[in-house]
């Protein structure tokens, strides 16, 4: 089979529950996410998919490695921001393979469309670790309109070089662009792959037809006296609208039965999200801070309406596109992330696959091993069964002392594997019970 194009949307900060297919209530306006939606109705949805960390930085370590991201010091910040631009070792070292480098290195051409977040130059940045195109922000939050970070500081980017041409809606802006990479590259022979990760629906509170808001939001992006869920779904629809672009461009070009489009959030759902049946969100390893939309379409291979219950990780996801294009792993960075393409190929198949997380905010650890999630959380452990229980409310662990104990053992000796969290290891938090009631 000629080898598939690849591209990978990354949503920010969606809850389980935003799109359509996974339960999300209409909007005034109409569906939220109709192109999204129709995604998963003709490719697969996956119900137990969950991000590497529940929060940004942490995250895409993970996905562009392939590995847990705990293996490098730049994913102990929780998450990287702006007092790092500068820095020399908070981010991913240049050396280090990558999803983008392995695949630029077997004859596929490379790009990122969006958010960074993995480290400033003149130490580190897309260029620098495989993609040969980059064209968006390096910081982790920008306004759509003025497309400043949060200190103020302008933060679009083309390749290394500022750029101040693209003016208007950040989100439209990265869509526009991502259409405009398909369109050149259905005139290469080289298959691509491109990563387009959006900012939306992230912070500041904006739609499409909110410029005069960012005057008043510069000085706090966090917009924390703004927003509401009516802005918020907003902006996820702008983004499924753009999606809606870049598959029509695959249409058109004849490309879309052969190319395998992914789309997730990079953690679980923020203050505004949706993120029913589950409790908590962005920094939490409740469910509702790592279990996230997964959606994958690949006419050519998948088959339409497949649901999957198989339990995976954003590494998995970067593990499978590898497998998908027919490239190895680096023998020195060997992945951590695991293959799911018998599952793309037969939805009805699954696999064991414990999972393991760990967060220096509130002494957070975690593991799923089959039905069951054994958890941390400010010094108190608890062990639930998720089919049962996936609001995480019902506490077996003094019903079931024993598979508690070998649990807590699993993720110790897990633990075990990676390095310790670094002293001076920091976590960042934008907003407090002094600013909203706690979840």
């Amino acid at each position: 089979m000629t080898r598939p194009n690849i591209i990978f949307i990354v949503a920010d900060d969606l809850g389980y529950a935003d799109l359509g297919c996974y339960g999300g209530r209409d909007a005034p306006f109409g569906r939220v996410s109709p192109v999204l939606d129709g995604l998963a109705a003709n490719g697969l949805k996956l119900t137990q998919g969950y991000s590497n960390s529940p929060v940004c930085s942490p995250t895409r370590f993970a996905m562009i490695t392939a590995r847990y991201q705990y293996r490098l010091r730049g994913a102990a910040e929780e998450p990287i921001n702006s007092k790092s631009r500068g820095s020399a070792t908070l981010g991913l070292p240049t050396e280090h393979p990558t999803l983008p480098s392995l695949l630029k290195d077997s004859g596929y051409k490379t790009a990122l469309i969006g958010k960074w977040h993995l480290g400033y130059p003149p130490s580190f940045g897309p260029l620098r670790s495989g993609y040969e195109e980059f064209f968006g922000p390096m910081s982790g939050g920008v306004d759509y309109f003025t497309h400043c970070d949060s200190a103020g500081r302008h933060d679009l980017w083309y390749g290394e070089e500022e750029h101040k041409d693209d003016e208007g809606y950040l989100t439209d802006v990265l869509s526009k662009r991502a259409v405009d990479y398909v369109e050149r590259m259905a005139r290469q022979d080289a298959p691509f792959f491109l990563s387009l990760h959006y900012t939306a629906p992230h912070w500041p509170w904006e739609t499409r037809d909110d410029a005069d808001k960012a005057p008043l939001v510069k000085d706090n992006l966090f917009d924390l006296s703004g927003g509401n869920i009516h802005v918020y779904r907003r902006m996820i629809h702008h983004m499924d609208e753009g999606i809606g672009w870049i598959m029509a461009a695959l249409e058109k070009h004849g490309m879309a039965d052969n190319t395998l489009v992914v789309f997730t959030s990079d953690n679980g759902g923020e203050r505004f999200s949706d993120n029913w049946p589950l409790v908590g969100g962005k920094m939490d390893l409740t469910e509702g801070g790592i279990r996230v939309p997964w959606i994958a379409h690949w006419p050519k291979v998948i088959a339409k309406g497949g649901e999957s219950t198989q339990l995976c990780m954003t590494m998995d996801w970067s593990a499978t596109m590898l497998d998908a294009a027919g490239v190895k792993a680096d023998a020195e960075y060997p992945l951590d992330g695991v293959s799911l393409m018998p599952v793309l190929k037969d939805a009805t198949q699954t696999f064991r696959r414990p999972l393991h997380w760990r967060m220096n905010h509130r002494g957070q650890e975690a593991m799923r091993d089959g039905d069951w999630k054994y958890l941390k959380v400010d010094g108190n452990e608890y062990l639930f069964n998720i089919p049962a229980d996936e609001r995480e409310r019902a506490n077996l662990g003094k019903k079931e002392p024993q598979r508690l104990e070998a649990m807590r053992a699993q993720w110790q000796a897990w633990n075990a594997t990676m390095p310790a969290i670094p002293a001076d290891a920091t976590v960042s938090l934008g907003y407090s019970v002094k600013d909203m009631p706690q979840r």
